[in-house]
């Protein structure tokens, strides 16, 4: 028997035992490469792009030069995404003060967290602790207070007695826990951090017998105040217990209570000595002041279910610090909002499958495994946002492929007009259906059609 078949106006005759050889080779021998999960390149797609849809209601942003900061530094973020909303020289290294005591309530804080001390246990102070001068509640060698209590004073009243007897508990000695405080930074991603001891004391103004060995001072830069702040409020959401404390009587002896350096506590409304400076939506973080450094502030409010982190240095007085944070968070507040741009279990536009070997289908649906946020601008109703997706090397989808099983990434980018730094997020591409295995006899008719459409492809081409 022959088969016919016309090919460029040919006439092509191929015998029956010819097909029928090729056929006997194909089921004696391994299935093709593409249905075994053979060597091949990972599929990488990119540039999906989605449309740009126009944003008519969206507020103009306006320049960090019309808030008319007068400072040495600032900076504006949002923890969760991380972006950054406002930068005045936020990554020149400056003398942080007692913002310096936020890495020391991040330790202790973590310190309890991991079960290597408690709230309740006493700390005896030692002379180090003592010895301290500035802010501070007057410990004296051996008195006994609580971690609680300690760490009150500290966030509350910037207390640097309490702080050091806090650090010396963690670390064994101020000079181990500085050790600890400046690996801390390293992983954080703090580039400029550098810290000579718990409190942010100049190092002239240490006792002598307890200072390192060293000529450096501390340093922190707007950019890496804000950080830490960031790991503060995400790793150590319950800050607030402490941050939002007015005032705090140590002693039932002490003639009057500490009163807290934050005035901008939204609490503060209802306080006539404070309430100009109270600010909607605020509940920490920390102040700082010395004659080298200026006046600080690292704030942080929350509004609409949105938080924002500010940190200002160098202002030119206490209150001064405080109307340059209104500033620096009202442009965040009025100008931007937390918007969900993708959706969890999103379909990717022309990526909605991807290919199965061995399966009873030829692919599989996929779906994103989280939703995407993004800051954009106020009033923005579709923001432009680019997908660069990923597969997993195809020689790897091999069925049975359970259900949510990781099979790529896709990337989504957003840059709001006029900010150089573009937001990014990357989730997982994951199966949205079961792709089941397929009996040995489909697999076979299927590599045999397979083969026989390559071998017709192949003999046209000859012509």
């Amino acid at each position: 028997m022959k088969y016919k078949q016309k090919f460029n106006g040919k006439q092509l005759v191929i015998k029956t035992a010819t097909v029928g050889l090729l056929l006997n080779m194909l089921m004696f021998s391994a299935i093709p490469a593409n249905a075994e999960g053979g060597e091949t390149p990972a599929a990488t797609a990119a540039g999906s792009t989605a449309p740009a849809t126009a944003t008519g209601s969206a507020v103009k942003i306006p320049s960090v030069e019309s808030l008319g900061l007068d400072l040495r530094s600032a900076v504006l973020i949002e923890p969760t995404t991380g972006q950054v909303l406002l930068s005045l020289n936020a990554d020149v290294s400056l003398p942080p003060a007692s913002m310096t005591k936020m890495m020391t309530e991040y330790l202790v804080a973590d310190a309890v967290k991991n079960g290597k001390i408690t709230w309740d246990q006493k700390v005896v102070i030692q002379e180090n602790a003592a010895k301290q001068i500035g802010s501070r509640i007057f410990l004296a060698v051996g008195d006994e207070h609580t971690v609680e209590e300690l760490y009150i004073a500290m966030a509350v009243g910037s207390a640097n007695d309490a702080t050091v007897a806090l650090a010396e508990l963690v670390g064994g000695s101020e000079l181990e826990f500085v050790s600890m405080m400046n690996e801390t930074a390293q992983k954080m991603g703090m580039k400029t951090a550098y810290f000579v001891n718990s409190t942010g004391l100049d190092r002239e103004d240490m006792p002598a017998e307890f200072r390192p060995d060293t000529d450096k001072e501390t340093v922190m830069s707007a950019m890496d105040a804000a950080i830490l702040a960031k790991y503060i409020v995400t790793d150590h959401p319950d800050f607030t217990k402490f941050t939002t404390i007015q005032s705090y009587k140590f002693r039932p002896r002490d003639k009057d209570p500490m009163i807290n350096y934050n005035w901008m506590l939204e609490a503060n409304k209802n306080n006539v000595n404070f309430k100009a400076y109270a600010y909607p939506g605020l509940d920490g973080l920390k102040t700082g002041h010395t004659t080298k450094a200026g006046n600080n502030f690292t704030g942080t409010a929350m509004r609409d279910g949105m938080r924002l982190i500010s940190v200002v240095m160098g202002a030119n007085s206490e209150a001064h610090r405080f109307t340059e944070t209104k500033k620096v968070l009202d442009f965040g507040f009025n100008n931007f909002e937390v918007k969900q741009v993708i959706s969890p279990k999103s379909v990717v536009q022309g990526n909605e499958t991807v290919p199965v070997l061995k399966g009873k289908n030829k692919d599989v649906s996929v779906v994103t495994d989280e939703g995407v946020t993004f800051i954009v601008p106020k009033g923005t109703a579709s923001p432009e946002i680019t997908t660069t997706v990923v597969i997993n090397d195809p020689a790897t989808l091999v069925a049975p492929i359970a259900k949510g099983s990781k099979v790529g990434k896709v990337t989504y980018s957003y840059q709001v007009e006029g900010m150089t730094q573009a937001q990014q997020k990357t989730v997982n591409l994951i199966t949205s259906d079961e792709a089941e295995k397929a009996g040995w006899f489909k697999l076979l008719f299927r590599a045999i059609g397979e083969f026989l459409s390559d071998l017709f492809k192949g003999i046209k081409n000859l012509f």
